[in-house]
């Protein structure tokens, strides 16, 4: 161990260091304040200006003895002496080389000690390659060390590469970097030189990972530091520029006022402490924050909802009663049903809001129907369309976690009205879709349950709304694709086509003030008579509705102000049967059917559509052949069968009117339905085909003035089918008087209008027979119109 090292004995004064260690080849600055120390600097200048220095085991005792400080420590030569205010002295010593206490004694007050010096020897020291090594990656280590922790100057590096003794440059290194107190004690008092080259090592390399660690810290927190410092800068210069503007925005004060709001609502106890959770979380962010905008536009439509406010009812039934005959004309089972909850919501408060459901074909005034209800009970109306809605988030809402997120229609339409109880008109409701973002028509269940829509939840507000004071009505132009749930919920009400008589009423008293208000003409500047309107509607429109009459009207008033226009002297505008042709052109449809007199093969049938119903004629010619049946007209499956039905019914009774057995072989049998490019279907047909077959195949005529609906059994029996009413108006706009209709229809027969039935003859029928009997002419027999 020590056999590369010399050993010098000297006897010096001691002074034990409080905190503080020195190296060799080291300069250190410290102060002096203790007697023993002193005194024993003073002994050190009177001599050589050599002097020990040790450290202290512990820091804290104020009175060493030689239990209390280490015995191997350095000896320094003492470069400068300064005295301070106080009794302290300012030492600064150079380090000179390691020593060990042989032998110690305290007199005058102060430690003298005899130290034995120890002096590597690089002369006479053996060359190791191991020690080489060691030094090399020592050098690379510290080298490291000073690039990762910008603590020592870079500059050391040249002056250590040409120390050559290993002891100094081990010391050197020592005294540049950060050492524990015990560690520093263990490098002094190591003394086998390889060890100590292991131990500097080891140190470096522990040091160099806590720098790593420290400036990975450090460059994290000054990141978030610059980060949050800047958002500081930033936010503070937004608020002086709000502050100019008078636009300082302050979270606290509208977290009040949401507070003060939320004190005022009528709302359950867990609805009122979500929202107030809501307010609290909103006080509590950064205004930087995107949060900020996410839950103040969720407060804002918490509180714009109409949480107390209800529209105060109007129940005076004989002025609804005249609203509602104001604005429309007939329709009288819809008023009735109207005024009926009217007269019960009078007698009962804690009725709960009917689901009115409004049937019929495009035109007949289902949604003004609706208006009309919110006018005659004094609430605020609101309508959505429903057409095509397929998101099931339309009606319940997004919730918060998408972008961009809002309430449902429902929702916003309550919003709208800003009340509880308006009048709610979901149009269409025939028309929603699926698909798969949800179906939109099962959400609308809740909507619609008296039970359930006391608490529905909108998934935006997160909270429970009571939605059963709200009047519904819903429109529909078709019940068969109502889902059966959701129209389990409504009561339907069916709005039919209008006949000649009520178009012509509306058209005096409804269409054509309004279209002479829409183009600016004065009050009676046209003029025409009921003959007019009734060429209008039977020659220029053919609907169940009144929307084509009002726009063939408006067609009619945009040529006339364009004469008034061109010459201003006109006072009025007479429209007569001679000159409509002149502001409408040719006629569009035929007023009769099939023409007067009776053909053979050509029958008259009643069909219902979408837009309600219509008149068609089925024809059928017999050719020679091999019994094929072509069907054309682009006829649906149900009305194919209906055929082939009809066929084999004939067969059965073939012999009953001469017709010829084997028919079936020997001829094909063609039956058309015009209007080839519209889809056809159904079963109601059936009667209608089956007499027109019967005509050709007699060559008996068919009488041109009566019109069938019915379907039919391989037996010959008429079956019930369903659109009775609106048939029946088709047939009457179509000028025909006699109608077959089976006999299971009979109540059916109810809703037709009076005058409707002094005009036209019902056949109700049980059996083909009675078909053939009221339809087919016999040979000799006339033709009775």
């Amino acid at each position: 161990m020590e056999q590369n090292y010399t050993k010098i004995e000297h006897e010096l004064p001691l002074i034990p260091l409080r905190g503080l260690a020195i190296f060799p080849y080291m300069i250190l600055n410290f102060d002096i304040g203790r007697d023993i120390s002193l005194k024993a600097l003073d002994e050190a200048m009177l001599g050589e200006e050599l002097i020990f220095l040790t450290s202290q085991k512990e820091a804290e005792v104020d009175e060493p003895t030689e239990e209390d400080f280490y015995h191997v420590g350095t000896i320094c030569k003492v470069k400068q002496m300064i005295k301070l205010p106080g009794d302290t002295v300012r030492v600064l010593v150079e380090g000179i080389s390691r020593g060990k206490v042989k032998n110690i004694e305290q007199e005058d007050g102060y430690f003298k000690a005899v130290i034995e010096e120890i002096v590597f020897d690089e002369e006479n020291a053996e060359k190791d390659a191991e020690i080489e090594a060691f030094v090399r990656n020592v050098f690379d280590a510290f080298e490291e060390y000073i690039n990762i922790g910008n603590r020592v100057s870079p500059e050391i590096l040249i002056s250590l590469s040409d120390i050559d003794n290993v002891d100094r440059f081990i010391d050197t290194i020592a005294s540049n970097i950060y050492l524990k107190s015990n560690q520093k004690q263990e490098v002094l008092e190591e003394f086998d030189i390889k060890k100590r080259l292991e131990l500097i090592y080891t140190i470096l390399l522990e040091e160099i990972d806590i720098l790593k660690i420290e400036k990975k810290i450090t460059l994290r927190v000054k990141k978030q530091m610059n980060k949050v410092q800047k958002e500081y800068y930033l936010r503070e210069q937004l608020k002086a520029i709000q502050k100019e503007l008078g636009d300082e925005e302050d979270i606290n004060s509208e977290a009040e006022e949401y507070r003060e709001k939320l004190k005022k609502i009528k709302a359950p106890k867990e609805t009122k402490e979500k929202i107030g959770k809501e307010i609290d979380k909103f006080s509590r962010i950064s205004p930087m924050s995107p949060d900020v905008s996410v839950i103040r536009s969720y407060l804002d439509m918490i509180f714009s909802l109409p949480w107390n406010k209800e529209t105060k009812e109007k129940l005076d039934i004989a002025k609804a009663e005249e609203i509602l005959d104001n604005d429309h004309y007939g329709l009288e089972k819809v008023k009735e049903r109207i005024l009926e909850y009217l007269a019960i919501r009078k007698l009962s408060k804690s009725l709960k809001g009917p689901i009115i459901c409004l049937v019929g074909p495009p035109g007949v005034g289902k949604t003004s129907i609706a208006k009309s209800i919110s006018n005659a009970l004094g609430k605020k109306f609101v309508r959505i369309s429903l057409g095509g809605v397929r998101d099931e988030a339309e009606i319940r809402g997004h919730r918060r976690t998408y972008v961009g997120s809002i309430p449902g229609r429902i929702i916003n339409g309550i919003k709208e009205a800003q009340t509880k109880n308006p009048v709610f008109l979901l149009d269409e409701i025939d028309k929603m879709a699926a698909d798969y973002k949800g179906d939109p028509s099962s959400a609308m269940l809740e909507v619609l349950d008296p039970e359930q829509n006391k608490d529905f939840v909108d998934h935006y507000l997160e909270v429970p709304f009571d939605l059963s004071k709200i009047l519904f009505v819903t429109t529909a132009n078709s019940l068969s694709t109502i889902p059966r749930p959701l129209l389990d919920r409504m009561e339907v009400i069916e709005v039919s086509g209008y006949i000649e008589e009520e178009k012509l009423n509306i058209a005096k008293n409804y269409l054509l003030p309004k279209q002479l208000k829409e183009h600016s003409l004065k009050e009676d500047f046209i003029k025409m008579d009921d003959s007019v309107i009734r060429d209008i509607i039977n020659y220029y429109t053919r609907e169940a509705g009144v929307r084509t009459l009002e726009r063939t009207i408006g067609k009619i008033c945009r040529k006339v102000a364009k004469k008034y226009v061109e010459d201003s002297s006109i006072k009025e505008i007479v429209i007569t049967k001679e000159n409509l042709e002149k502001y409408l052109g040719k006629d569009k449809y035929r007023y009769e059917l099939v023409g007067d007199k009776p053909e053979i093969g050509l029958v008259n049938g009643l069909a219902w559509t979408a837009v309600g119903g219509v008149t068609l004629t089925v024809e059928v010619n017999v050719l020679k052949g091999k019994g094929q049946i072509v069907l054309t007209g682009q006829l649906g499956d149900v009305m194919k069968e209906s055929a082939r039905t009809a066929i084999s019914y004939i067969r059965s009774i073939a012999d009953q009117f001469d017709i010829d057995a084997d028919f079936y072989q020997n001829t094909d049998i063609h039956i058309h339905i015009p209007e080839g490019a519209v889809p056809k279907d159904g079963p109601s047909a059936g009667i209608t085909m089956a007499l027109a077959v019967i005509s050709a195949l007699t060559k008996r005529p068919v009488r041109s003035n009566v019109a069938m609906t019915g379907e039919i059994t391989l037996r010959g029996r008429v079956l019930a089918v369903g659109g009775v009413k609106e048939k029946l108006l088709a047939a009457h706009r179509a000028g025909i008087n006699k109608v077959l209709l089976p006999k299971e229809c009979e109540a059916d027969l109810d809703e037709i209008p009076e005058n409707v039935k002094e005009k036209m003859e019902f056949v109700l029928v049980e059996h083909m027979d009675q078909v053939l009997e009221h339809a087919l002419i016999r040979n000799g027999e006339d033709n009775e119109n």
